[in-house]
């Protein structure tokens, strides 16, 4: 440990907010993947535990959801199942919208993430010429040097590669965390894609469809088809 704060304190003042977004990473990493983790090894068994139960009852389906309302596909498909007989077009948009909400709530840390990985390599940037600076101002051109100016051009030149190598790292670590999580918010988008439209057409063909069937006005038994066709005439 001593020899990390050694080499902050090598890398000069630019090292400091540096260090800073590398806390910021690492926290965005672990924050998001508690929340990865916790909503992949949940999802599949609610989604189709909410399926299997809106075959027979909307009712239960709609009950089964809202118990698991505190995770994204549980308020994905109770949001088209808190509808009072909504016509299929209804039904479609409350789970397009709820999905958009969830997914917004997905690509959550997105932007600092982002911001880390342009930042931290300027930073580093910036270390390397205050360190060149520094550098170039402890050379004593013509003036045999010392051994002083010596030790002091040195430690300018190692604060310059300590803060381009710092930034790069923490670049590199954010971009990867960023890929990996845009990753998983594209697969998100396929599967609540998948259980919506079979959602939608569980409702569809085993309640909204029949329903129309039963509440059509039947013909009259007595009514003839020639007698029909008699009358248009």
């Amino acid at each position: 440990m001593s020899n990390l704060f050694d080499l902050i304190q090598k890398g000069g003042p630019v090292m400091y907010p540096i260090v800073g977004l590398s806390i910021a990473t690492l926290a965005c990493a672990l924050e998001r993947g508690v929340f990865w983790y916790q909503l992949m090894s949940s999802e599949g068994k609610i989604a189709r535990d909410i399926l299997a139960t809106a075959r027979y009852s909307l009712d239960d389906a709609r009950e089964l959801a809202d118990k698991v309302r505190h995770t994204p596909i549980g308020r994905f498909l109770l949001a088209p199942l808190s509808l009072n007989d909504p016509t299929p077009e209804t039904f479609r948009l409350a789970l397009e919208a709820s999905a958009d909400r969830e997914f917004v709530q997905m690509r959550k840390g997105d932007k600092l993430l982002e911001t880390i990985v342009a930042l931290a390599p300027l930073l580093g940037l910036l270390g390397t010429v205050t360190g060149l600076i520094a550098t170039f101002s402890n050379i004593n051109i013509g003036g045999g040097g010392t051994g002083e100016s010596a030790t002091k051009a040195a430690a300018g030149i190692g604060e310059a590669l300590i803060t381009t190598a710092a930034g790069m790292i923490v670049a590199i670590l954010a971009l990867v965390v960023f890929r990996i999580f845009v990753t998983l918010q594209a697969r998100q988008v396929d599967y609540f894609s998948d259980v919506g439209s079979e959602m939608e057409l569980i409702y569809r063909q085993v309640w909204y469809e029949p329903a129309l069937e039963e509440n059509s006005p039947a013909l009259p038994a007595s009514v003839a088809p020639q007698d029909l066709t008699r009358e248009a005439y």
